[in-house]
């Protein structure tokens, strides 16, 4: 299998208003991005993701796009993209941008000039929900007389992709960032582009509607085709990263197509939903595994803006579990993507109801609360409230056995040894409540995510990384013990340094 930078790299995932504020107004923007990038190069990502940046009312911030080729004002200009591009790539940092093809804002110029972009109908057709509010997916506009589509909220009218120049469009914006050195896109609801045809019922069971009319289309897999070759045909290849939220794992692989012709990475949804669980989680990983077609790379997480924290979800603000928690997804076999604020095992933030800004319910604000970068915040009337600085950047830095450190020093592991960037994922015997896997031919991870001491045997060589740093460069000699909600990662003796 020929390796791209992103098969041994590491994603950071930035939500730009949050991250870092360049002048001074409350809102994070480009230019407190580039301020930051330093601190990026130090932690050692490989590659950046950016929300959003694009002009929008903000009704879904950012997700209802108003232009795919401009900057939101309150981030900057499409210079100070080119900068952060430029920067980014001085430092070995790629720069992905968010692609929001589903739909778009009920503001973008194609809603009144171009109709035919969208989905309409005379009359309600179906029974498909929208799944912001839960009502019915269908608006009447007055203008028209008729009902437009929208999947998500009524400001979002969803597009019509059996229309062939909503393709020709997207292929322009495409090639617009291509162009300007963008190495790829994060690809926002990929799964639900194409809509039945016929408008049929999605059918509803004891489990809830199933959404299979309204989104999850075989047609769709053609447009990622498409994309697919038009992202190979630049040098670099351009990185294809899909949002396809379908927890049936066989169901989700199949956007990979063969392998090697639509998704270069998918988000694995299965294990964001699975409890912080050795069984749940080695479970998934191993149906995974064996869905995948040959060549193609799962992409691993843990929180992002729209489930928020895995030091909240996952861990319950226990910092032991967080870094048990980063272990796991920078060490399986793929390539993992940090959400901002997971190296300082993050909480959620507290946002009070009159302050809440989203339009989910239950709001996705406290997943999206600024970066604490020093012990005062380093933020000026932020536009999300910033209550809890206990986890700050310039405290963790300062401190070599932060969770900052760790996540820093697991990092340049995983860049120091091949097995842990590309190596084969086979996983091991463990005691209930742990888990067990070699990486490569060498490698050994193992995690006690139990609540009691546990053992594994068969197991020798030296401990390169530890949870609790104290036991790294540790010979293990047949049976490693791992106490509660501690993790570590063996290597042959003489390797570990």
């Amino acid at each position: 299998m020929g390796t791209s930078w992103w098969h041994g790299g590491v994603l950071y995932q930035i939500y730009p208003r949050s991250f870092a504020d360049g002048n001074g107004d409350g809102i994070g923007d480009l230019e407190g991005l580039i301020g930051r990038l330093d601190y990026l190069e130090w932690l050692g990502v490989d590659g950046i993701w950016l929300n959003p940046i694009h002009p929008s009312p903000n009704v879904d911030w950012g997700y209802d796009v108003s232009d795919y080729i401009g900057v939101h004002p309150d981030l900057g200009t499409l210079e100070d993209v080119d900068r952060v591009v430029a920067e980014g790539e001085r430092r070995g940092i790629r720069v992905l941008l968010d692609l929001v093809p589903n739909h778009t804002s009920n503001r973008h110029p194609w809603f009144r000039e171009r109709p035919d972009f969208y989905v309409w109908s005379d009359e309600i057709p179906n029974n498909w929900r929208a799944i912001f509010g839960g009502g019915l997916a269908w608006t009447l506009d007055p203008e028209q007389g008729r009902y437009y589509l929208h999947n998500f909220a009524p400001e979002q009218p969803d597009l019509d992709w059996w229309n062939p120049e909503v393709g020709a469009e997207f292929e322009r914006i495409l090639r617009f960032w291509f162009d300007r050195g963008i190495a790829g896109f994060r690809i926002d609801v990929c799964h639900a582009l194409i809509k039945d045809r016929e408008l049929r019922d999605d059918p509803e069971t004891t489990q809830g509607v199933q959404r299979v009319f309204s989104m999850n289309r075989p047609e769709t897999h053609e447009i990622l085709r498409g994309w697919r070759a038009l992202a190979d045909a630049y040098d670099p290849h351009r990185v294809l990263l899909g949002e396809a939220y379908v927890l049936d794992v066989n169901e989700w692989a199949r956007y990979y197509g063969s392998g090697s012709d639509e998704l270069n990475l998918a988000f694995g949804f299965a294990l964001l939903h699975a409890d912080l669980d050795a069984d749940q989680m080695c479970g998934v990983v191993a149906e995974t595994e064996a869905a995948l077609p040959t060549g193609a790379w799962p992409c691993w997480t843990g929180s992002n803006h729209d489930i928020g924290r895995l030091a909240t979800r996952w861990c319950h603000g226990d910092g032991a579990l967080a870094r048990c928690a980063l272990l796991v997804l920078l060490t399986l076999r793929g390539t993992p993507c940090l959400y901002y604020g997971d190296e300082l095992a993050l909480a959620a933030g507290r946002v009070p109801p009159e302050r809440v800004l989203d339009c989910a319910d239950p709001p996705r604000d406290p997943g999206r609360t600024p970066m604490p970068w020093t012990r005062q915040g380093g933020w000026r009337d932020p536009w999300l409230p910033l209550e809890d600085t206990s986890r700050n950047v310039e405290d963790q830095l300062a401190d070599p056995d932060s969770t900052l450190h760790f996540t820093r020093d697991l990092i340049a592991l995983r860049r120091r040894l091949p097995d842990l960037q590309t190596g084969a994922y086979l996983e091991l015997p463990a005691p209930e409540g742990a888990w067990a896997w070699r990486r490569g031919e060498d490698v050994i991870v193992a995690v006690n995510l139990g609540s009691s001491p546990t053992e594994i045997g068969g197991i020798e060589g030296s401990i390169a990384l530890a949870t609790a740093g104290c036991r790294d460069g540790e010979r293990v000699a047949g049976r490693l013990l791992l106490a509660p909600r501690e993790g570590l990662i063996v290597v042959p003796p003489g390797s570990a340094s």
